[in-house]
């Protein structure tokens, strides 16, 4: 009977006492606690806690800290926690170094969700756009941790542009539900994303939505002869009817490069990571845009940028078309406008199904199901609306308005 009681395992076979009057000699040893937990006495009269485990099939030894700063009862209760963490397959030195790891503020987790991302933005203008907008959230608690950020905190940052900036403020919304949730997948936060369930507590935007000035489509040919006799320099006027006759958005044309362009096919392709929707696009060009690139290439040969800027190194300023119509007079119209102006003489000076005429826009079909079947875009007819278009914008022949009508 006491031998089997000398081999029983320990349990709880120290005291504080021992612990504070346990002394070292010339060799290292440990003295048992029970359930692998050891006091560790090391020649130079240092005492530390160390647990002595299994961890998937192998043993492994888990320092818990002085005794100076870990008392008996600590290092028994941290040894518990980990041997079950091993006993249920788990990793207790991985758990203990994630514990460690320091949690961010909300300013530097939102930098670096903001730098994995970089490969995502459209353009170095969305890059920075990106992180400005959070400008208010990193006012209110950009210097607290993450894991203590409230609702109430984004609330209140969200709240002053909520109701007059309704865009701008969605975007931070969903950036900032992007930001916790990145930090919930790290294991910075624990619970709930506190972006859930704000948009029930604040007001209601209003559904309708602003839209770019047009200009009514049988103004355009107007317009353009306008543009032409207009003071602008002869690249911006170039760069402008391009992008009324392509129907382009105003990046789309000043980011154009000339390997973009083909000239003998008549075709310019612009990258999907220039593109809203995030595809490659296609552009036919009619007879008057082949003109007008063949003009620029010999106003600006061996530059990469179909419009550069003052600097051979980049394009076109983003305000230039702006301006043009500032000076022009006509402010109470914009660029982007004219994709609207194309669309309604599309729709009712020509008999071009509804899917060509989209796709001309570069927009995706809303109809999933019709999206589906299509596996082509559209190209060479296109070519013959965008011609039209041209024709008609140009005035180019005497019954292009009439022609129009019959494609």
């Amino acid at each position: 009977m006491g031998e089997q009681e000398r081999r029983r395992h320990p349990q709880k076979a120290l005291t504080a006492r021992t612990v504070q009057t346990a002394r070292t000699g010339d060799r290292a040893r440990r003295l048992a606690d029970g359930g692998g937990l050891y006091l560790f006495l090391a020649p130079s009269g240092a005492k530390s806690w160390v647990l002595r485990t299994v961890v998937k099939g192998k043993r492994c030894d888990l320092g818990l800290g002085s005794v100076t700063l870990v008392t008996l009862a600590e290092a028994r209760d941290e040894a518990r926690r980990l041997r079950r963490i091993a006993r249920t397959g788990g990793d207790p030195l991985a758990e203990r170094r994630h514990e460690r790891r320091p949690v961010p503020s909300f300013e530097e987790a939102a930098r670096q969700v903001h730098a994995s991302h970089a490969a995502g933005f459209r353009s170095e203008k969305h890059r920075r756009q990106w992180l400005s907008s959070l400008s208010d959230a990193f006012s209110a608690f950009g210097t607290k941790r993450v894991d203590g950020v409230t609702s109430a905190d984004v609330l209140s940052a969200l709240s002053p542009r909520w109701v007059t900036r309704p865009d701008t403020s969605r975007r931070v919304l969903q950036r900032l539900r992007i930001i916790f949730d990145w930090c919930t997948a790290q294991g910075h936060c624990a619970g709930d994303n506190p972006t859930q369930g704000l948009t029930k507590v604040l007001p209601k935007h209003r559904a309708s939505k602003a839209h770019h000035p047009a200009l009514p489509y049988p103004e355009v040919p107007a317009f353009l002869r306008a543009l032409r006799e207009s003071d602008a320099s002869e690249l911006v006027k170039l760069g402008f009817e391009l992008t009324v006759l392509s129907a382009t958005r105003t990046s789309e044309t000043l980011h154009a490069t000339w390997n973009e362009v083909d000239l003998p096919s008549r075709a310019w392709t612009v990258p999907g990571a220039r593109m809203k929707a995030g595809v490659a696009h296609r552009i036919p060009l009619a007879p008057r845009c082949v003109e007008i690139l063949t003009r620029v290439q010999a106003l600006s040969t061996g530059l990469p940028f179909v419009f550069p800027g003052r600097s051979a190194t980049k394009p076109l300023c983003s305000h230039a078309f702006f301006t043009t119509l500032r000076l022009m007079g006509r402010g109470d119209i914009s660029t982007h406008g004219f994709r609207s102006s194309f669309r309604d003489w599309a729709a009712e000076c020509t008999n071009f199904p509804r899917a060509v005429c989209e796709a001309a826009l570069a927009h995706t079909l809303r109809d999933k199901t019709e999206a589906a079947y299509h596996r082509t875009d559209l190209f060479e007819r296109r070519r013959e609306l965008m011609t039209a278009w041209a024709e008609f914008a140009t005035e180019a022949g005497s019954t292009a308005m009439d022609r129009s009508a019959t494609w």
